[in-house]
């Protein structure tokens, strides 16, 4: 099994967790990693180069794709470092006989609904900002991948990965570490008769506006609520406004305005 972005956030506590649970676990990323146990490889590779990232990826049977941009940025980067570092994972997998192929989507691919709508993954994207789009591009490649080329791909829409919710917004879209890991195994280990699916990766939370996927499609359930720390949070307690987009702050002007220069 191998993960791009293993420096990352997510990445990091993919690779605590799951490098028990496989005879090998490849490792990449810009920055670079030590070998922590006998049965991890680490490769320092920068994802816009197609033969280096091919060669990291050779002899893997699974690849969790996490690395690229976080968040938002001028469009050249995200095209970049997102959409075209994504085309050498599938290509790479393509090349090499990778059969599976887990992407890491976004929420904010349709952060322009309202709140007061749930959304599922048949509805068309509404992205609330250049990252979005270098998103929904992302969502795109792979269903290009698995239609054309028969790979097995899975995006997952990641909700807001953190410890414990810490802000009202999080109240719908908190993904929390022990949810995500149950997430990515699920999409890692799913048949591979899955062709191509795209599911929102997003705790149990009681005001959440994403549905669950199915899980005849991704079999996880998750088990965390956000609703448990809302007396932590400051605003909790005031009613969302249905009209307003689920992305929040990410569908404002401002936040994008300062990526697209003078």
């Amino acid at each position: 099994m191998a993960v791009t972005g293993a420096a990352g956030t997510i990445g990091s506590a993919v690779r605590a967790a799951l490098r028990d649970e496989v005879a090998r676990l490849v490792l990449l990323d810009r920055v670079p990693l030590r070998q922590e146990t006998g049965n991890e490889t680490v490769h320092t590779v920068d994802l816009r180069d197609a033969a280096a990232v091919r060669s990291a990826l050779a002899g893997a049977d699974r690849v969790l794709h996490l690395g690229g941009i976080p968040d938002e940025a001028p469009l050249a980067d995200l095209l970049e470092a997102n959409v075209l570092g994504t085309h050498h994972v599938l290509e790479a997998a393509r090349r090499t006989g990778i059969p599976r192929v887990v992407l890491a989507g976004s929420n904010r691919v349709t952060g322009f609904y309202p709140t007061g709508t749930r959304t599922d993954p048949s509805l068309p994207v509404r992205p609330d900002g250049l990252y979005g789009v270098s998103k929904a591009a992302v969502e795109a490649l792979g269903q290009l991948y698995a239609d054309k080329f028969g790979l097995s791909v899975i995006c997952l829409r990641i909700g807001s990965f953190e410890q414990r919710p810490s802000e009202p917004r999080h109240l719908a879209t908190w993904l929390s570490p022990r949810d995500a890991l149950g997430f990515i195994r699920a999409a890692l280990t799913a048949p591979l008769s899955v062709r191509f699916a795209t599911a929102y990766a997003v705790s149990a939370n009681t005001r959440r506006f994403w549905e669950l996927p199915d899980p005849a499609v991704l079999d996880y359930t998750p088990v965390d609520n956000a609703e448990h720390h809302a007396p932590d949070i400051p605003g909790a307690d005031r009613p969302a406004d249905p009209d307003a987009p689920q992305g929040g702050p990410y569908a404002l002007p401002e936040f994008t305005l300062r990526h697209l220069g003078s």
